[in-house]
């Protein structure tokens, strides 16, 4: 194995870490500044690059660029101090495999760096794997909305602070929870993942904090909850929003007091956890319809981060799209799609309400529909061409889900009048109801524009809640939690 190069104006930080590099069985290499390492980077390469950012002559961040441009592969870990974070963070965003806050603890700096020099060794063909690629993306983002997202992770890794996450369905909420566990002190424990609107309510209570045996009927035996699972890493509890109200207040008992009680369990069991939170719902608002507990509102609310929607980061669309077709590709076992310089610009004309997920959904269809490795105009879903379809000589009429395309029932569709347009009816209802101060309009109008696409997709589908939430653009377990939320649905499984 090549050796690990350590470039620190600071010999005792060098000295540390080649000894400790050493008794793992690794050999090292030091240097007291940036041109040094350059030059012997001319004749050799190592396994894994560390270097100090704040050095005399060439600083880290300008050796990571240099070296970057050289040797692209090349694993970079940065060393920073604490308050040095915003530094940091730019490291990561400019190709940085990782950083490593000072003071460190001397097993995480050998653990990380072994994982460093590791990356490449195994690649395995699971999701996991593909949920790294999707990762990867995501955190190379050149998006501006998204680098508000990366300096926010670069301050917060290295802290064990609550963190709400918001954001739309569909734009990768837990990706960026896992990011924050992976670049921060709870690296190499567990994470663990929790959607709180895809578990009934009877069981939820259970699941976050287990049971004991005889705590009701089928508890033949002890089990652990999620709180116990995550044991020194990460609880990421998604769809917070929709917890039920009497379960919120025992999270919140256990958030304050850090403990908690298995179910039907006596014994005190500490919370040693890190909670990162999501929701794509209002909190606000749910607070004031009293459908959310404001003391836990503001004990989730430490830090929030905003994921901004795909229709805000439409430069990331066609790594996003590579890297899905390949995934497709890969699980159908079939040739991997090509997409022409025309099907690109018409994929990121379009306003995604379904945001990554919706655009991954396209990419598998293509993948299934596309009659030719290299994908047209013309072979693209009808959502994402809209009223162009005829233009582009749009012969399927088959979308993604398989129910007809609407393009094929324009011309036995009625006309309608402009001035009687659904968008300038709905104009007309919010001026009246603002007229009569009637209160909470927003959230009156989404659950009824939810419930009107919800039971009309699932009519239309009949009843098959997969492809009626993959038409919609959004997750199953998003679908399945509106369909129990508005009391829609049941008849039609």
């Amino acid at each position: 194995m090549k050796p690990i190069w350590i470039v620190d104006d600071d010999q005792s930080i060098r000295w540390v870490l080649e000894k400790a590099l050493e008794r793992a069985g690794l050999s090292a290499r030091s240097f007291p500044g940036g041109a040094e390492m350059l030059e012997a980077l001319e004749e050799s390469q190592p396994a894994v690059l560390v270097t100090d950012v704040r050095m005399p002559g060439i600083d880290g961040l300008s050796l990571l660029h240099k070296v970057k441009d050289l040797h692209p592969d090349l694993p970079v870990i940065v060393m920073t101090a604490f308050t040095d974070l915003s530094s940091t963070v730019e490291a990561f965003q400019k190709g940085a495999f990782d950083y490593l806050p000072k003071p460190f603890d001397i097993n995480a700096a050998l653990g990380l760096i072994q994982r460093a020099a590791q990356k490449d060794a195994v690649a395995p063909e699971n999701g996991r794997d593909k949920e790294f690629g999707q990762e990867r993306v995501m955190m190379q983002s050149s998006a501006p909305a998204m680098q508000e997202v990366f300096r926010a992770i670069g301050r917060l890794a290295a802290s064990n602070v609550t963190v709400l996450v918001t954001g739309e369905s569909g734009t990768g909420k837990e990706l960026i929870a896992r990011a924050l566990h992976e670049h921060g002190r709870r690296a190499g424990m567990p994470f663990v993942a929790l959607n709180a609107a895809a578990i009934p309510k009877d069981l939820l209570e259970a699941e976050l904090f287990g049971h004991e045996r005889g705590a009701f009927t089928g508890a033949t035996q002890q089990r652990r909850g999620r709180f116990e699972e995550a044991r020194g890493g990460t609880l990421f509890l998604d769809e917070i929003g929709d917890m039920p109200f009497d379960l919120q207040t025992r999270l919140l008992r256990v958030l304050a007091e850090g403990s908690f009680y298995r179910v039907g369990g006596s014994q005190a069991i500490r919370a040693d956890v890190r909670i990162i939170a999501a929701t794509h719902q209002p909190l606000e608002q749910r607070v004031l319809e009293g459908r959310f507990r404001e003391d836990l509102f503001h004990r989730l609310n430490v830090i929030r981060l905003r994921l901004p929607p795909l229709r805000e980061r439409k430069e990331d669309i066609p790594e996003l799209a590579r890297l899905f077709l390949r995934n497709s590709a890969r699980d159908l076992n079939v040739p991997e799609r090509k997409l022409t310089p025309e099907a690109l610009e018409a994929l990121m004309a379009f306003d995604y309400p379904g945001n990554i997920r919706q655009l991954e959904n396209f990419c598998q269809w293509l993948t299934v529909m596309s009659s030719s490795r290299l994908v047209e105009v013309k072979d693209l879903p009808p959502e994402v061409l809209g009223g162009k379809g005829d233009s582009y000589g749009v012969e399927s009429v088959v979308t993604p889900g398989g129910a007809p395309s609407p393009s094929a029932l324009l011309d036995t569709a009625p006309k309608q009048d402009p001035s009687e347009h659904w968008q300038a009816s709905l104009r007309k209802d919010v001026l009246q109801r603002l007229r009569e101060n009637e209160p909470a309009i927003m959230a009156t109008l989404t659950r009824q524009f939810e419930e009107i696409l919800i039971t009309t997709a699932l009519d239309h589908c009949r009843g098959r809640r997969v492809e009626a939430a993959l038409r919609l653009g959004i997750g199953r377990n998003t679908l399945t939690r509106k369909c129990n939320e508005l009391g829609v649905g049941e008849d039609r499984e």
